[in-house]
This record gives C-alpha cells, structure tokens and sequence, in this order.
C-alpha cells in the first residue's frame, strides 16, 4: 500500500512553490543528516548550505536563497521550519485513543467533560474542573479543585495545575499560610510541557490565555497573568503576580521575579533574570555566557571592584573638572 506522498500534495499542503518533479513521492519525513532518497527533509538556513551537496534525501524543504542554488527536487518556502511542521503533522497525525470510560475511572458529577476530551491513566481530577472540547491530558496529570481547561489543550505527563500558590506570612518567627482560594484557567490551544507547574491563585484566577505554549519544568507562581501565544522554554520559573503580554518568547533557565509587567512582543533570551518590568518590546539578556574558568575568575574579582572603581572614576573626574574650571578663569 502507497502511504507517501507527492511533492505537489506536499506543496499544497504547505503553502509551497515546487521545484523539480511534482510527481516525485516521499515516504517518510527524516534529518538532513540521515534522510535517503524516499524521504523528504529541510534546512532553515544558510549556515547549513552544506548540505545541499551532502544530503542524500530524495526530495528537501528550502528557503529561496538556498533553492536557487539546488538543482534536486524541492519545497520552497520563505519559512521551512513552518513547512517542515506541516509535513511531519501530514505522515505523522496524532492518534486518539478509542472513545469510552475505563471502568475504573471515577468521575464526579461537578467534573464537566467537553466533547472529545481524552484523560489518561492515573490523573486526578479536583472537585469542579472543565474540561473544553478535544483536549488531551497525558497519564499521571492533576488539576486541582476549579481548575478551567479550554478547548483543543494537550497537557503532558506530571503536570500539576492548581497547586497551592507560595504564600506565608510571618508570624512570631514562624509561617503563617495564608489560604489559596483561587483558581487555574487556561484558554484554548494551550500546551503545558511535562512537570511544569502552575499554582492557583490566592483570589481571583492564575491565568494561561489562548495558544500559550509552555516547555517542560516550568513553574509559574500564583495570580500570574499569560498572554496569548506566549511561549516559554525549559526550566523558567515565574514568581507571582507578573504580568506577561502577547506574543512573548521567554528562553529556558530565565527567572522573573514577582509582581512584574511585561509588556507584548518581548524575547528574553536563556538564562536571563528579570528583576524589573520591561514596558517596551525589544529583546531583552543578562547574565554572562561561558568561558575558561581562569579568565572567569579574574572577570569576578574585578566585578568585585566595579563600585569602588567607579568611585575613583567619578572623583577623578571632579578633579579634572575642577582643575579645567581653574584654567579657564
């Protein structure tokens, strides 16, 4: 049986102009580096240029620049890594598991269902949970108590939405927990990454809006604030009460302290702290990248002096001024 596909099925799919032979069929979706001549593969860019000679893949995914210097069949496309997308969600559509209710689940009546919803083995589901339409939630997922799920959301395995937020206040020398009464409310379209976590609000709701992705092992603090088609990566950790605009892209390993705004349009790049709101879009580092540790432990020392250097500096200057002052009178 024939499950590959055509370069012009594939160029229609995508979006593509095809360059070679349109009847040309691809079987199987594969790296630049290890695809052979039944499948289809793609480069971003021109760092990579190398592999127009190297592939061996029978049919490739190009930019325009790059397309004009191929000779073999291909997909052009000002965004391969979009196209790409396309391809592989064509040979490789997402199965759904055959509809009915294991009879060991225990649903409550307060849990709302949407059409489509799939729960995997070992969830838990708090009292008064929605589900939306279509929604996927891997095994070993908890919602807690009123958590609101839209439309369309695949939740990884291990993820916990609505946990108790972080909230102490002191008392005497001891904590006192203060009660978290709120709740978890995704939009539609949202992808929550394997471990990550969300804590409900203390009042009011933690809020993820529509077609926010978000990586593994991420931790977003309580009555934090999402918005649309926001992604964040690995490993980022969101303190309580931020405010994060639209269309935002925040790098793995990033800290945000609490009770920040930032504003639409903002890339934050790996590893960066955000201890002050940023109002302006822009892309947006700190921290510092890796080197020797010899070099490193000299830059600390002298980090160490910066103030007092800057001290000097400043009263250097004064006297410099001062003396520049004396010249001209």
């Amino acid at each position: 049986m024939d499950t590959g596909f055509s370069l012009a099925e594939l160029a229609e799919h995508t979006g593509s102009r095809l360059q070679g032979d349109s009847g040309f069929r691809c079987y199987a979706v594969a790296s630049i580096e290890q695809a052979q001549a039944s499948d289809i593969s793609y480069i971003r860019g021109g760092k990579f240029r190398h592999y127009l000679q190297s592939s061996q893949a029978g049919a490739l995914i190009l930019p325009p620049d790059l397309a004009a210097d191929y000779s073999g069949h291909c997909l052009v496309n000002p965004d391969p890594y979009l196209a790409y997308a396309k391809v592989v969600t064509l040979f490789y559509p997402t199965t759904r598991p055959a509809a009915g209710v294991h009879p060991t689940a225990v649903i409550a009546d307060d849990v709302v269902l949407g059409e489509g919803v799939s729960i995997g083995a070992g969830c838990v589901l708090g009292a008064g949970c929605q589900i939306g339409a279509d929604t996927c939630i891997y095994p070993n997922v908890t919602l807690g108590y009123n958590t609101q799920v839209g439309q369309r959301c695949i939740i990884h395995s291990g993820a916990v939405l609505g946990a108790d937020g972080f909230g102490f206040a002191p008392d005497r020398g001891m904590w006192y927990k203060i009660p978290q009464v709120g709740n978890v409310v995704l939009g539609d379209d949202v992808e929550i990454g394997a471990n990550t976590t969300i804590d409900r609000a203390a009042l009011g709701s933690t809020r993820i809006g529509n077609g926010v992705k978000l990586d593994n092992l991420i931790q977003i603090g309580h009555n934090t604030q999402i918005g649309d088609y926001t992604a964040i990566a690995a490993c980022t950790a969101v303190a309580g009460s931020v405010q994060i605009g639209r269309h935002c892209q925040i790098a793995g390993m990033c800290a945000i302290a609490g009770h920040l705004s930032i504003t639409d349009h903002v890339i934050v790049t790996g590893t960066s702290m955000v201890s002050h709101s940023i109002t302006q879009a822009g892309v947006y580092s700190s921290g510092t990248s890796v080197t020797e540790n010899a070099v490193w432990r000299k830059n600390a020392a002298r980090f160490n002096q910066l103030d007092k250097l800057a001290r000097r500096l400043a009263e250097l200057e004064k006297q410099l001024a001062d003396l520049q002052n004396k010249d001209t009178h």
